[in-house]
């Protein structure tokens, strides 16, 4: 129990509509009852029964007895009309309980769709919320399918184990109880002996639940991995066609789908075997009840015939209950692994996290500074003693080999990772101080490759600024070397450019994010390699875009090709995580040292 209360806690804000569930599963279950309850006078009043007789006699002395008074009414109406007629009143008691039991069934599904759909709801929001309040090194250590699997599959999972464990351990217990309930009435002596046998089966199918959690884990960390396997090969897919590597990512993906194949049987295996389990175990019950009622019985120890018959059809409907309720101990623990899996990212320490009194920068107007910066990420060093002074409206240019840590200095300034000593001031102040929000208006990015969305031309410029006019748009694009490309699309910037811009060219993606961080219009910009990646002609379309861009603002340049930051402000040589030289190119050439030999091997004269 302390496992379905955990995952009902998770759905506790509609606890409204769980009690309102409870209500009427409640009521179905009692209507359900009376209909089964009516065999007896039926079987009496069809086979003359003389127990019919006598105890409506009874229920003429007013008892309070909802069976005797059932007896009185259908005895004053066989002598007044017959036996037909009182056969035409049980009949009409059968049909409207089955009505009523069915309305009420149906109004306890109708609350509990709610609940359904807002664990679809809630889960998928928290999630995602949580990965966008993550920082970008926590998704450097985990595999991009897993994280999709988790806000696909486990959630559909937890949602599939809330409502089943929500029916199963509400609805089946309270109708078992029920059944007993009337079980007692109609013989205490019959029950009793029922209750002997009740728990050892109870005992025996519960050890089956109890088995699969772990199961159900390795299932889920599996599909994780066949969702990113699936997600690299479609990403990958020229490559691993120019490679001839078709048959090892197959080989691979293929060992990964027989691996979930033998766990999901061993799931299923447990699992199936709850309920042919718990039938087999509940037809053994009964025909112990029968055997032992029946000598009673025959012994006339208790019950007439009619009663006994009502009792072991009553009692043959604990049977599916019990089968469910074992169904439901199984999505407990399947909906327990389940909520693991998801704390795991809900649960994830959120790093870079927002000051308790946020400042609101407005502005950038004085300068960016770096004091004795150390950065470190699980225990490796990458960034030592960073001491660096950006003054507004210069540009500050950021090279050296792959790993020296440039990329790395420049995330400092957004905020997607947090110093690990030092401090990092802007305009003075800490920027831990500062608003997210409002420091990174400040800021615009444009990586080596083109981060775009399967979206309008448009709506991809405007992602910084969603209110911008079309005018704003057009500028940006015409700032960004993009306008001339973009007006000979057919849909202009109405057009749709695909998954990740798949529709357009290298360059072109490149100078629609060129034309994105124009139009946010902030004060610095972070430019990581924007050209790199580029054919001769685009990198000047390209080249002469960032010109445009960078007049007048603070910028940030990582590059790798040094001819475009020959003319940089101050360059930065970083070598494992050191400053190793700086100073202008001119300055640097003549230095003689590490920037140099960079220069010469790119054979920049």
């Amino acid at each position: 129990m302390k496992k379905f209360f955990r995952i009902i806690s998770y759905i506790k804000e509609y606890k409204a509509y769980m009690g309102l569930y409870t209500l009427f599963i409640s009521l179905s279950i009692l209507f359900s009852l009376f209909s089964l309850s009516m065999l007896v006078p039926f079987m009496d009043l069809i086979f003359g029964s003389s127990e019919l007789t006598s105890v409506a006699k009874v229920a003429t002395q007013n008892t309070g007895n909802l069976k005797d008074a059932l007896y009185g009414f259908l005895q004053t109406n066989i002598v007044k009309y017959g036996k037909v007629y009182a056969l035409g009143w049980i009949c009409f008691g059968i049909i409207s309980a089955v009505l009523l039991k069915n309305l009420f069934l149906y109004l306890s599904f109708y609350f509990l769709a709610p609940i359904r759909n807002a664990v679809t709801r809630k889960y998928s929001k928290l999630l995602y919320n949580k990965i966008l309040q993550l920082p970008i090194g926590y998704f450097t250590e985990q595999r991009k399918g897993d994280i999709l699997s988790r806000s696909s599959n486990d959630i559909a999972d937890l949602e599939s184990s809330i409502i089943c464990a929500l029916e199963g351990m509400i609805k089946e217990p309270l109708n078992i109880i029920g059944i007993i309930i009337v079980l007692f009435v109609i013989s205490v002596k019959l029950t009793l002996f029922v209750f002997i046998l009740l728990p050892l089966a109870g005992l025996i199918v519960g050890r089956i639940g109890r088995s699969l959690k772990k199961q159900t884990n390795k299932a889920q960390v599996k599909w994780g991995e066949i969702m990113s396997q699936m997600e690299e090969t479609l990403t990958g897919l020229r490559i691993i066609k120019a490679f001839n590597a078709e048959g090892r990512v197959k080989k691979s993906f293929f060992g990964l789908v027989d691996e979930i194949f033998l766990i999901k049987n061993k799931i299923l295996y447990r699992r199936d075997l709850a309920s042919p389990l718990s039938e087999s175990l509940g037809v053994i019950i009964l025909c112990c009840v029968l055997w032992f009622g029946g000598k009673l019985v025959l012994n006339g120890e208790i019950l007439s015939g009619s009663s006994f018959i009502g009792y072991v059809a009553l009692f043959s409907q604990i049977i599916n209950p019990a089968k469910a309720l074992s169904q439901a101990v199984y999505n407990v623990n399947r909906g327990v692994a389940t909520l693991d899996r998801l704390n795991e990212v809900l649960e994830a320490p959120i790093v870079v996290e927002a000051p308790a009194n946020p400042i609101e920068l407005k502005g950038f107007t004085s300068s960016i500074d770096f004091n004795n910066v150390q950065f470190s990420y699980q225990d490796v060093s990458i960034l030592n003693n960073i001491n660096l002074s950006i003054q507004k409206g210069k540009t500050i240019a950021l090279v050296g080999s792959s790993g020296a840590g440039k990329s790395t200095l420049a995330d400092l300034v957004p905020r997607f990772h947090d110093v690990s000593a030092g401090e990092l001031l802007i305009d003075g102040k800490n920027i831990k101080s500062y608003s997210l929000d409002s420091l990174r208006k400040q800021i615009s990015i444009v990586t080596q490759e083109p981060i775009l969305f399967n979206d309008t031309i448009a709506a991809n410029i405007a992602l910084g600024k969603p209110d911008a006019t079309e005018a704003e748009i057009i500028a940006a694009a015409k700032i960004a070397n993009a306008y001339d490309f973009i007006s000979k699309k057919e849909d202009g910037f109405n057009t749709i450019i695909g998954d990740r811009g798949s529709k357009l060219s290298g360059g072109e993606r490149q100078r629609l994010t060129i034309a994105r961080a124009v139009l946010k219009n902030p004060p610095i910009l972070i430019l990581d390699e924007a050209t790199s990646a580029l054919d001769t002609e685009s990198e000047k379309l390209v080249q002469d875009a960032i010109n445009n861009m960078m007049q007048n603002r603070t910028s940030i340049v990582i590059a790798h090709r040094l001819s475009t930051i020959r003319h940089a402000d101050e360059i930065i040589v970083l070598q494992k995580g050191n400053i190793v030289e700086r100073g202008n190119h001119d300055s640097l050439l003549a230095q003689n040292g590490y920037y140099r030999k960079l220069i010469e091997m790119q054979e920049v004269k």
